[in-house]
């Protein structure tokens, strides 16, 4: 057996078994099919009990009930019934000893450890031996398997609860070495010490701060300049005091990941390096001189469908490759899409991405920017590569119409206007008119990414390639655009920002330039 990921959908040739016992949440994975004596013997030894301990388990059905496994018919028919459910995981329960008599309560057991959120568990992850919890490393730990440091807010880390060995969220699944070996733990922490630092370490003396160019609810962004080679950077800088220790904060690693994923991608920014002191983050990525979407269209109010055609057509580009790379993107919006000194686009900010998602995986996180989620997000459902192809047919939208396709005037039952709520109904009830200024074929692409239903929305096909090809091939491009040449940047791009240097800042709200690029105590 071996650790799931947290909050995927696994395949059909294993199971995820969430295991309760004595007030911890213990994560298994076994292979199916499953025998009953192997079920019961990871179970004991996760549980740390002796091979012969009489333990008494239970599974929860759909409808909540425990339901007791005893006998390899049983343990089948749990394992039929999740997957017909269309279940994640197998939540478990497990008792020591057996009921003194049939239909009786196991000792220890009552309906309030059935309730979910009646008490807090301590979850453990069992990997060769290891007992791995998330943990908030209070100083800099390198990952046992892969040698970088762990980085990041809060929890970033998993450490053994028993030999305190330490990797990363990612990499504890990976871990060869059995618990308990100290001696080769020692070994490997003292030979790998300063050495790779002292060469490659960059850190905020290396660069001078030039201006503000940028400024979300959690972070900053200046532009920069390498003292050494001169080049010019951009730094995002996230405060760390921002997020509580309990908080939930994956999506900083996650960030760092995807940035290394896209770096030398054309139409993705990427990451130069990263560092960080004991109260701040930084991403040093690459700095687009274009401005973003959003101050373009403030300046041209609606853009003509060549000119969309030609953005949206690299986005998708860029979205397929986050895509064949298992990363869902899920923050596409005219703000996010910037424009380089030619004239070409590239995808930034990848705070929102969901990372391992394998073909037909999902994931059911609620998240997005309001005016661009998608309705299967807004009701409740599972997930994947969807919601990117709806917000791609909402920009461009954005930018054929000049306006949401969500402006929508009036009441909506009893729920007050500019409200998110209002907006929300608004997307999942009323349907989209489409401007009579547009070409027909305009008209039909937005259709297509603007279908309520993901099973029928352009884009959504579970063969991602299959489904590049459907994009690639219709009408709305299929005449006017040669996508090889497209991909090599080799098609000229619609508009040119006409950018004097890579210090020209004219693309740049002059409400974030006009700031000092200080770092004060208070600077979020």
């Amino acid at each position: 057996m071996y650790v799931a990921n947290e909050d995927s959908i696994s395949s059909s040739d294993d199971v995820k078994l969430k295991t309760r016992f004595q007030g911890q949440v213990l994560v298994l994975y076994a292979k199916i099919p499953l025998r009953m004596e192997t079920f019961l013997s990871s179970l004991r030894e996760a549980c740390k009990q002796a091979y012969n301990q009489p333990i008494t388990v239970k599974w929860i059905d759909e409808e909540g009930d425990p339901c007791t496994i005893s006998s390899q018919r049983e343990l089948d028919e749990a394992i039929r019934l999740l997957h017909a459910n269309g279940e994640a995981e197998l939540n478990v329960h497990v008792f020591l000893g057996i009921p003194p008599l049939p239909g009786l309560p196991c000792h220890g057991e009552d309906k309030a450890v059935y309730r979910r959120g009646a008490r807090r568990w301590k979850k453990f992850y069992h990997v060769n031996g290891h007992r791995f919890q998330a943990k908030r490393l209070n100083r800099r730990v390198q990952c046992f398997f892969c040698n970088d440091y762990i980085w990041g807010l809060g929890r970033q880390g998993y450490r053994c609860a028993d030999c305190r060995l330490c990797v990363h969220k990612k990499c504890h699944r990976a871990v060869r070495q059995p618990c308990g070996d100290q001696q080769n733990l020692v070994d490997h922490y003292a030979g790998n010490t300063s050495k790779k630092d002292s060469k490659w370490t960059v850190s905020l003396n290396d660069f001078n701060l030039l201006t503000v160019i940028g400024r979300g609810s959690y972070a900053k962004v200046i532009q920069a300049e390498h003292k050494k080679t001169g080049a010019i950077y951009a730094i995002k800088i996230i405060k760390k005091q921002m997020f509580s220790d309990d908080e939930d904060i994956d999506w900083v690693q996650t960030e760092k990941s995807v940035f290394e994923t896209a770096s030398n991608h054309p139409f993705l920014v990427g990451l130069h390096s990263c560092f960080q002191t004991d109260s701040r983050l930084f991403f040093v990525i690459e700095f687009v001189p274009g401005g973003d979407l959003m101050f373009h269209m403030q300046r041209q109010r609606k853009l003509p469908e060549d000119h969309a055609k030609f953005y949206s057509a690299e986005i998708i580009i860029a979205l397929h490759f986050l895509h064949s790379r298992g990363i869902i993107y899920r923050d596409l919006k005219l703000d996010n899409v910037l424009i380089d000194a030619e004239g070409h686009i590239k995808l930034t900010d990848y705070g929102m991405c969901k990372e391992n998602i394998g073909p037909g995986d999902v994931t059911s996180t609620f998240c997005g920017t309001p005016n661009y989620i998608a309705p299967e997000i807004l009701r409740g459902e599972d997930y994947g590569f969807s919601v990117d192809w709806w917000a791609l047919g909402v920009l461009m939208y954005e930018m054929m119409a000049g306006r949401s396709p969500f402006d929508v005037v009036g009441m909506v039952g009893d729920v007050e206007q500019n409200t998110e709520d209002y907006l929300f109904q608004i997307i999942l009830e009323k349907q989209i008119r489409i401007p009579r200024s547009l070409s027909v074929k305009a008209a039909a692409i937005l259709k297509g990414f603007l279908n309520k239903d993901p099973s029928e929305r352009l884009g959504c096909n579970l063969n991602i390639d299959e489904a590049l090809e459907e994009m690639k091939n219709h009408a709305f491009f299929r005449t006017s655009i040669d996508w090889e040449l497209l991909e090599g940047r080799q098609v000229t791009p619609p508009y040119n920002p006409s950018v004097s240097s890579d210090r020209d800042l004219q693309h740049f709200d002059t409400t974030f330039t006009d700031e000092a690029p200080n770092l004060t105590p208070d600077d979020p």
